[in-house]
């Protein structure tokens, strides 16, 4: 006799993911309806919903949510270009590497917060110092992925492509950069999501303007939890909203090596 498939294997793949937020939606219901605490912390899913009308209907949502993607889109752009550039002096330059290499490695070992008296200093404290701020998150972990990418890169192929007799140029944008591509995605994947979560720091630790961090301060210093149940809900979409998308793009451009990244 066949044993039944387990509970997992019987949901359909694309309802997967669905299975913990809705266990969580219906625990929240459950705890509010069967009155489990009487603290005004506690708001009916139906309370955050309204609030979610109201804040999209009013184009708060709009414009809170255009704001910190335009910070979050520009610091991860200079920051990923800046990254791809010093990494690949590093990876392709051994002497560069020798110089500016052990400096770089201690700089890294800094947390990312300790960072901002010396941006404000520097930046002031409007979107200026934000930009920077997320320009530094998103620089490091492309950096280092792009290094070892091209340091990964096996001795072989370079051996064969000094065979063939190609050029640098060609050794460059056949061998090195192919081979290192996936490394070099991983960095740029990791900084797109660094880039979202620094975000968020930026606009609770420096000075107050238009975001959806905003909103959760807002919230929070109102004590209006539906406010901040919906944007902690928002936060969470766009960072996985910006997670499909870099997996879409990087399986699309990496498609030749044969197999897949991550699927969600």
């Amino acid at each position: 006799m066949a044993r039944p498939a387990p509970l997992a294997q019987r949901v359909p793949r694309p309802l997967r993911g669905w299975v913990l937020p809705l266990g969580l939606l219906l625990v929240w219901w459950t705890a509010f309806h069967f009155g489990w605490s009487t603290s005004p912390l506690l708001v009916s899913p139906t309370a955050v919903w309204e609030r979610a009308l109201r804040y999209t209907a009013s184009g708060e949502l709009r414009e809170a949510l255009g704001a910190s993607l335009w910070r979050n889109l520009a610091g991860f752009a200079i920051g990923a270009t800046g990254g791809l550039l010093f990494g690949a002096a590093l990876g392709f330059s051994r002497r560069f590497e020798r110089v500016v290499g052990p400096s770089f490695h201690t700089l890294k070992q800094i947390s990312l917060f300790a960072w901002i008296p010396l941006i404000s200093v520097w930046f002031g404290l409007g979107d200026a110092a934000k930009v920077a701020f997320l320009s530094l998150a998103a620089f490091f972990p492309v950096v280092l992925n792009t290094f070892e990418g091209i340091r990964s890169v096996p001795r072989e192929l370079i051996e064969v492509a000094r065979v063939l007799r190609l050029t640098r140029w060609q050794v460059l944008s056949r061998v090195a950069l192919p081979s290192a591509a996936p490394s070099i995605f991983a960095g740029i994947h990791l900084a797109l999501v660094y880039a979202w979560l620094a975000t968020l720091g930026a606009e609770y630790l420096l000075v107050a303007g238009k975001g959806i961090g905003n909103t959760l301060i807002d919230g929070r210093e109102h004590l209006q939890m539906d406010l901040v149940i919906f944007g902690v809900i928002v936060v969470g979409a766009v960072g996985f909203t910006l997670n499909w998308l870099a997996t879409q793009i990087e399986n699309r451009l990496l498609a030749w090596r044969g197999s897949t990244v991550a699927q969600f």
